[in-house]
């Protein structure tokens, strides 16, 4: 089986002081010796640009993402900053604008409307159109409902991996989630894919109480996989981040399996092109490593 190159990949991170070269050195156990002067660095660049009120020029999707940027660089060391953040972010719960809102009889019919979905969070108010939308790995939403439902995804990933995990809210946006999962059997129903697997990410980030939610959803991704290894109307990458986030013996299959269509796409540089050159490369990497029992 043809698997991306390593070596190219290595080659590629090993000079890079950027977030995702400090994570692929420590994937690798290839740590350069500057790189904790490189972390102290990015985490000051991160936190200047931080305003007053705790979000990251008002933007819902730039704030999210400087949660997870903190939380991979500061790795637990409880760096002052994602309080501020996240209580920006928690303040988006309950406000217009949340995947969910309103009903006809389509959405209520599958259980995704305002009767019973909660806790989701409100990246813009319902005026605002928030799509087309690119996320920090590259995936574009160009559908409004799927923006928002992937935003607010994104959000209780980040409330999840910063210890909000507790509040009466984000249990609600969980239990929400597993409400809808139970309904995902196609691959092209009512939730598109890519939206799909904006959930099953969250859902994988819920912990091991969700198992049971997410095993039918790693199922319905692999059995989706075409030959070559990739998914048809998926994104490659947001799919091996997610089906990696579930730590299962089935998603690692499936992630092994996907490796050809990965080496297909790597470039004489080791990166993969297109748009978030970096962050997919750590994805690839990670993806590699994590096929190869290596993570």
């Amino acid at each position: 089986m043809t698997t991306p190159s390593v070596d190219r990949l290595a080659l590629f991170f090993s000079a890079e002081p950027t977030r995702q070269g400090v994570l692929a050195r420590a994937a690798l156990h290839a740590e350069s010796p500057r790189d904790q002067e490189i972390t102290r660095r990015l985490i000051a660049a991160l936190e200047a640009d931080i305003r007053p009120d705790g979000s990251v020029g008002g933007g819902a999707l730039p704030t999210i993402w400087r949660v997870h940027e903190l939380a991979h660089l500061s790795r637990g060391t409880g760096d002052t900053a994602l309080g501020a953040l996240m209580r920006w972010v928690l303040a988006l719960q309950g406000q217009p604008g949340a995947f969910g809102e309103g009903c006809d009889k389509e959405r209520h019919a599958k259980r995704a409307c305002e009767h019973y979905l909660h806790g989701f969070f409100a990246p813009g108010p319902p005026g605002i159109r928030l799509a087309p939308v690119t996320f920090p790995n590259g995936k574009m939403f160009r559908a409004e409902p799927a923006a928002r439902f992937a935003l607010s995804c994104l959000a209780l990933r980040a409330a999840l991996g910063t210890g909000a995990g507790n509040r009466p809210a984000i249990d609600r946006h969980v239990r929400s989630l597993v409400a809808l999962a139970a309904g995902w059997t196609a691959w092209r129903g009512f939730f598109a894919p890519d939206t799909m697997v904006a959930g099953l990410h969250a859902l994988a980030d819920a912990g091991p109480a969700q198992r049971g939610v997410v095993a039918p959803v790693v199922a319905l991704v692999a059995a989706h996989q075409d030959p070559a290894g990739s998914w048809p109307h998926a994104d490659l990458f947001p799919t091996l981040d997610a089906l990696m986030a579930t730590g299962l013996p089935e998603a690692r299959e499936a992630v092994r399996r996907a490796l050809p269509a990965l080496a297909e796409r790597q470039r004489a540089d080791g990166s993969f092109g297109g748009p978030a050159r970096q962050e997919r490369a750590l994805i690839g990497l990670r993806a590699v490593l994590w096929a190869g029992g290596r993570a």
